[in-house]
């Protein structure tokens, strides 16, 4: 789907990427794909770094548009992956700096060695290269991104299903943390832990309760293309175990496929304030 201008369905999207990360648009381009699509509300939350908060909180001032900084973890359990979002986090606290820096070690050893071996799988690529299109934190898309230049294959989805899914010749396992050390380490950055896109989670209910005892603060019920039956059993979840109901869009460039446009997810304002309240109340 475009990122055009035109009106979004909702002036909230508190789930978005820049090239901090994996997303297309750098943080103050991204600010300005808000601002001319009508929201109101936007978080910046990249993978496993905060490298982007300085950039977009700046834009977001200038532009009128309120922001919250955020990050989304990444997470390990023994049945897949588990994303973990923290909202009002602060991008100075040591301890959250410490991990992160772990995480962009890790990650840039982790290119490295899925250069290696898709060279050795006969399609060889330049790290450098896949470097520069990261431009910082190093990810899957940007490798995707350096096959399909080098024409070992034809898009990004075709380079992830050839090469870099599980079981393919240049995939490798990431450094991780547990699903409760990303709630805690967000928690100990003074923010609120979200658990994201719970629908991708193998096992929701075995997962949730060691999350609620580290202090989980929120569940996104609203998320991407999660249908009104998914909302409103996600709701209940959120409403038993006295979480906010958060929502976003998982935004990471226009025109890329399998995503809504930037607050192309109907996200009710008022979570805002229901966020705010929570995050005042753990200070």
């Amino acid at each position: 789907m475009s990122g055009t201008a035109d009106a979004a369905v909702s002036t909230v999207d508190l789930h978005t990427h820049s090239t901090a990360s994996d997303g297309v648009l750098a943080p103050a381009q991204l600010v300005a794909l808000a601002v001319a699509r009508g929201l109101r509300v936007l978080a910046l939350t990249d993978h496993d770094t905060v490298a982007g908060l300085d950039e977009v909180t700046a834009a977001a001032d200038t532009a009128s548009l309120q922001l919250i900084p955020g990050v989304e973890l990444s997470t390990h359990v023994t049945s897949g992956e588990v994303h973990v979002l923290g909202y009002f986090v602060d991008p100075a606290n040591a301890t959250l700096t410490g991990a992160l820096a772990r995480f962009r070690d890790a990650r840039a050893n982790r290119a490295q060695t899925m250069v290696e071996q898709l060279t050795a799988a006969g399609a060889p690529i330049a790290y450098a290269r896949v470097a520069a299109l990261a431009g910082g934190a190093i990810g899957r898309p940007h490798v995707a991104r350096a096959l399909v230049e080098a024409g070992h294959a034809t898009s990004v989805n075709d380079a992830f299903a050839r090469y870099l899914v599980r079981g393919r010749p240049g995939y490798v396992e990431r450094y991780r943390l547990t699903p409760p050390e990303a709630v805690r380490l967000i928690r100990a950055a003074g923010g609120v832990a979200v658990l994201a896109h719970p629908y991708s989670v193998a096992d929701l209910a075995a997962t949730l309760p060691e999350l609620l005892a580290a202090g989980l603060g929120g569940l996104e019920c609203y998320y991407g293309d999660y249908d009104d039956a998914q909302h409103q059993a996600l709701l209940a979840v959120a409403t038993q175990h006295h979480l906010v109901p958060t929502g976003g869009t998982d935004f990471h460039g226009p025109g890329l496929a399998h995503q809504r446009p930037l607050g192309g997810t109907a996200v009710p304002p008022e979570i805002v304030a229901q966020l705010t309240a929570r995050w005042q109340e753990q200070r």
